[in-house]
C-alpha cells in the first residue's frame, strides 16, 4: 500500500509540474508573439454536481462548467489543449469542423483516430486551424459523453482582416443542449444490451439552462441584455445529442451570415433550423420596443406524424432591453417558431443557404468529379433469436450505410493504418448499395432491414474530386432526417431534394456556383442530399450521423485519404504519446463479457 501511495504521489507531482510548465511556456509565447498564433488551454474533466429540473445530479464536465469553456482564436492559429481525465471512465475530445490538416492524431473520435484517455491520465491535443472562420465547437467523442462535455470555438478573422459585414456592437455565444435527469451513461448501456430505443431527454437547454417554462427553472433562465439600436452577432451551436432544433426570437428577425464557420450570402429569417453538430452565425438588431422577448428552441421531429414519443420541451432564454421601462409580466413568445413536425419549414430554411463566394472569401467547388459514391442511410435491426430483444419486432435497433452497420474495433483505425496492422479493418466498404429499390416507398420488405455488422472503410487518393449522394430510406417505416458529418473536410452541398435521387435529372439541377460550404448536412426525411469536395487532407476521417442514437447503432464509416506526393501533402507522424488501447469493449463480445468489462470500467 505504501508503494502504491508513493507512486500516486510521484505521478501527481510530475503531472502538476508539467501543467505549470505548459502554462508558463504558453503564457510566455502568447505575451511575446504579436500575432497571437499559439494558445494553450488546460481542460480538466471531472464529475461536478449540477441542479436542473428540481433535482441535483453528478455530470462529467470540463473545468466545472456546463457548457464548457469557450476557445477563442484567430483564423490560422494553433491551440494546444491538455486534457486531464479526472473522471471515472475513458474519454476523447473532438474539434468539430476543424479540418486538422495532416493531423488526424488530434481529431479525437474513439477507436477511429485514438483510444480513450483513461481515467487518471492526460493527453495533449494539437488543434490546427486553417481556413475556418466563424463559429465551431468542441465536444467529447466517446459514447454519449458530449451531452455535458462540449463548448464553443470562436474563430475571429485573421489579423489585418475583418468580417464581410458591418462589425457588430457585441457578440454572444448561444449553445443549445439537452438535459437528462437520470444517469445517461447507464441508460444508454442498458439500451444497447436489450436492443431497445435509446433514452429521450427531459429538457432542452439554452446555455445550460432549460428556461422558465420548465419546472424549478424560473430563477436561472439565460438572459441577454441588449441596447436599443445596437447589433449583436449571435454564435449559435447545436450541441444536442439527438435533436434538430427550430430557433426563433420573438418579434425579431435574424440575418444569417455564416454556417459551420463558412460565410453565407446574408439573408433575413424569422427562424433557424439547425441540426446537431451545425453552427450558425446570425446578426440580431435590437430594433423593437424596450421589453422582454423570449428566444426559444424546440425540437424539429422528422419522424412520422403519429410518432409523439419525443421531448416537447420549449427551451427558453430572454432577450431583455436595457433602460427605464416597466417590464412585462411575461416575455413575448416567438410566434414564428415552427411546429415540431414542420418538415417544410426545415427544408425551406436549408434551401436558402448559399456560400458568400466573394473575392475575399472564394470557394472551390469541384466541377469535374473523379469518384462518385451513393450512400443509402437507413434504420434497421439486428436479429435476435426468438424475438428476445427490446427493439422493434423483438430485435435490436440498428442503423447503417449501404447495409453496413459499423462496430468499434479494439485498436483505433488510424494506428492500424499508420503501422500497417492487419485484422483491424477492411477496405471494401461498398460505394453503392448492393440492392436498388424504391428507397422512400411504403411497406418495404423487412429483408432489407438487417445490415451486416463490420469495420469497413473506403481508401481514397489524395486529390480525388469526390461526390457523395446520401439517400434516406423508409425501411421499417422509420424515415427521418439524418445530419451526416464528415471529419477532416468541409464539403459543398450541391443538391438536395425529396424522393429517390435521379442520377440523370437531379444532377442537372446541382448548384456548382455558390453552394453552402458545410461540415454537417441534414439529409431530409424521404429525400437525398449531394455533396462534393476534394480530398486534400491525408489521414483517417470519421463519417457518421450526428444523431448519437444513430451513430451508436452503426450509421458510421471512415474515409482513409492517402498521402500526396510532397512533404506538405503527407500526414504528420504521430506524437510521442498516444493513449494506449488496453481497455476496450468489443460489441461482438457476449453479454456476460461486456457486462464484466463495463463493471471493470465503472460504467455500471
Amino acid at each position: 500500500m505504501e508503494e502504491i501511495t508513493a507512486e500516486i504521489t510521484k505521478r501527481t507531482m510530475i503531472c502538476t509540474a508539467f501543467r505549470l510548465l505548459v502554462c508558463l511556456f504558453g503564457c510566455q509565447l502568447l505575451s511575446s508573439s504579436a500575432e497571437g498564433k499559439v494558445h494553450y488551454y488546460d481542460f480538466v474533466l471531472k464529475e461536478s454536481n449540477f441542479t436542473r429540473l428540481c433535482s441535483t445530479k453528478s455530470i462529467i464536465t470540463v473545468n466545472d462548467s456546463f457548457p464548457g469553456p469557450i476557445i477563442r482564436v484567430h483564423k490560422g492559429d494553433t491551440v494546444y489543449v491538455n486534457a486531464h481525465n479526472q473522471g471515472k471512465y475513458g474519454v476523447t475530445l473532438h474539434w468539430h469542423g476543424v479540418k486538422q490538416p495532416g493531423n488526424p492524431w488530434s481529431d479525437g473520435p474513439e477507436y477511429i483516430t485514438q483510444c480513450p484517455i483513461e481515467a487518471g491520465k492526460n493527453f495533449t491535443y494539437e488543434v490546427i486551424f486553417s481556413d475556418e472562420e466563424g463559429t465551431l465547437w468542441w465536444h467529447a467523442h466517446s459514447d454519449w459523453t458530449r451531452a455535458t462535455v462540449h463548448g464553443a470555438i470562436v474563430i475571429l478573422p485573421a489579423n489585418g482582416t475583418t468580417y464581410p459585414f458591418p462589425k457588430p456592437d457585441h457578440e454572444e455565444v448561444i449553445v443549445l443542449g439537452n438535459w437528462y435527469k437520470r444517469d445517461l451513461r447507464q441508460m444508454v448501456w442498458q439500451a444497447m444490451q436489450t436492443g431497445e430505443d435509446t433514452p429521450r431527454t427531459d429538457a432542452y437547454t439554452i446555455n445550460g439552462q432549460p428556461g422558465d417554462l420548465c419546472e424549478c427553472s424560473n430563477g436561472t433562465t439565460y438572459r441577454l441584455t441588449v441596447d436599443y439600436g445596437k447589433t449583436y452577432l449571435l454564435r449559435i451551436v447545436n450541441a444536442g445529442n439527438n435533436a434538430e432544433f427550430f430557433f426563433a426570437i420573438a418579434d425579431h428577425n435574424m440575418t444569417v451570415v455564416a454556417m459551420d464557420a463558412s460565410y453565407t450570402k446574408p439573408f433575413a429569417t424569422s427562424y433557424l433550423m439547425i441540426s446537431p453538430g451545425q453552427t450558425a452565425d446570425v446578426l440580431l438588431t435590437a430594433d423593437q420596443a424596450p421589453g422582454h422577448y423570449y428566444m426559444a428552441a424546440r425540437q424539429y421531429s422528422s419522424t412520422h406524424a403519429d410518432v409523439v414519443y419525443f421531448d416537447h420541451t420549449n427551451a427558453t432564454g430572454i432577450v431583455q432591453y436595457s433602460g427605464n421601462y416597466t417590464p412585462p409580466e411575461h416575455p413575448i413568445f416567438p410566434a414564428t417558431l415552427p411546429p415540431y413536425k414542420d418538415s417544410l419549414a426545415a427544408l425551406n430554411f436549408t434551401n436558402k443557404l448559399r456560400s458568400l463566394a466573394s473575392k475575399e472569401h472564394p470557394i472551390e467547388v469541384p466541377q469535374n468529379v473523379t469518384k462518385e459514391m451513393f450512400y443509402v442511410v437507413s434504420m434497421g435491426m439486428i436479429y435476435c433469436e426468438n424475438s428476445t430483444c427490446g427493439g422493434i419486432y423483438g430485435n435490436k435497433m440498428a442503423s447503417s450505410i449501404n447495409n453496413m452497420s459499423f462496430v468499434n474495433p479494439t485498436t483505433d483505425i488510424l494506428t492500424a493504418y499508420y503501422k500497417n496492422l492487419s485484422g483491424v479493418y477492411k477496405t471494401d466498404f461498398p460505394e453503392d448499395p448492393s440492392v436498388t429499390y424504391n428507397y422512400t416507398g411504403d411497406d418495404l420488405s423487412l429483408a432489407l432491414a438487417y445490415p451486416l455488422q463490420a469495420v469497413k472503410v473506403t481508401v481514397l487518393n489524395y486529390g480525388d474530386s469526390l461526390q457523395i449522394v446520401f439517400q434516406g430510406t423508409n425501411i421499417i417505416d422509420a424515415a427521418e432526417s439524418h445530419p451526416m458529418h464528415l471529419h477532416g473536410h468541409s464539403f459543398y452541398v450541391v443538391g438536395m431534394g425529396l424522393g429517390n435521387f435521379d442520377h440523370v435529372n437531379d444532377t442537372k439541377g446541382f448548384n456548382l456556383v455558390d453552394p453552402p460550404h458545410m461540415n454537417t448536412v441534414g439529409v431530409p426525411k424521404f429525400g437525398w442530399a449531394a455533396i462534393r469536395f476534394t480530398t486534400k487532407n491525408p489521414g483517417v476521417w470519421f463519417m457518421h450521423c450526428h444523431l448519437d442514437r444513430h451513430m451508436t447503432w452503426g450509421m458510421d464509416t471512415a474515409l482513409i485519404v492517402k498521402d500526396g506526393g510532397t512533404s506538405s501533402t503527407r500526414m504528420k507522424p504521430p506524437p510521442n504519446y498516444m493513449p494506449p488501447c488496453n481497455i476496450t469493449i468489443n460489441s461482438t463480445d457476449s453479454l456476460e463479457e461486456r457486462v464484466s468489462d463495463a463493471k471493470r470500467m465503472n460504467i455500471i
